[in-house]
């Protein structure tokens, strides 16, 4: 894969995906700006689902998808597995042991999934639920990585995963040095990935905990929604 000079790593839902006519504006700019850009489409879903995703919405299609909250990584025209990132993911990662230690919080709805790549919940109240289960994974001394976001979802992943995680090894093994990178996320599950120090987005439609979100030098909080909004910052950053 030839690497290009400009990268959009981007979250799916809520950010590159709500709003077709600004989608189309800022794919409209890159073309006429003669711009290279690498795709990176970094989500929350599973591979399936993203996919579908990706041809319903008629999104081009990326150089790179990121999948299960960082947990998976697809490269190449054929969206092939990354091995060593695959190995990295089941070193220490003991999904069984999670799923027994679940049942003991009913409270806690189990997403149906084609893998144990991650094991993610849903949660109609947190009343303390999702700390009690973490405190509950380090006394079992269980490796893991906590992720909760939109005050519902609760994500169990292997302790080197994460959106941050996954896009910094993108960045270290798939782009140029000096690659102009430009992150967008729109809820918790992105905190990670748009705190590398890179510059980064928070689209205006974001969910509260990243209107809460510290800044940094480099974070640009977008009052356009969706695609909108990356276009907005886009042109903030790259001109």
């Amino acid at each position: 894969m030839r690497k290009k000079p400009y990268m959009l790593a981007t979250d799916l839902d809520g950010t590159l995906v709500g709003d077709q006519s600004a989608l189309q504006r800022l794919l409209q700019h890159y073309e006429e700006s003669s711009i290279e850009v690498e795709l990176v489409y970094i989500t929350g879903r599973h591979y399936t689902s993203a996919t579908s995703l990706i041809a319903l919405e008629n999104l081009p299609k990326p150089d790179i998808l990121i999948t299960d909250v960082g947990a998976a990584i697809y490269s190449s025209e054929k969206l092939t597995e990354d091995t060593t990132w695959e190995k990295k993911m089941l070193m220490n990662w003991h999904p069984e042991r999670i799923i027994r230690l679940s049942s003991f919080f009913p409270a806690l709805k189990r997403q149906t999934l084609p893998s144990t790549k991650r094991i993610s919940f849903t949660i109609d109240q947190n009343d303390g639920i999702v700390k009690q289960f973490e405190n509950a994974l380090v006394e079992e001394n269980i490796p893991h990585k906590l992720i909760y976001s939109s005050n519902r979802d609760v994500d169990i992943l292997p302790e080197n995963s994460g959106k941050g995680e996954a896009l910094s090894y993108i960045l270290q093994n798939y782009a140029n040095d000096d690659v102009k990178v430009l992150i967008a996320g729109d809820s918790g599950n992105d905190i990670d990935m748009l705190t590398l120090g890179h510059p980064s987005v928070i689209v205006g439609n974001a969910q509260l905990e990243l209107i809460q979100m510290e800044n940094h030098p480099y974070l640009y909080r977008a009052t356009e929604h969706f695609a909108g909004g990356i276009h907005e910052a886009w042109l903030h950053f790259y001109k």
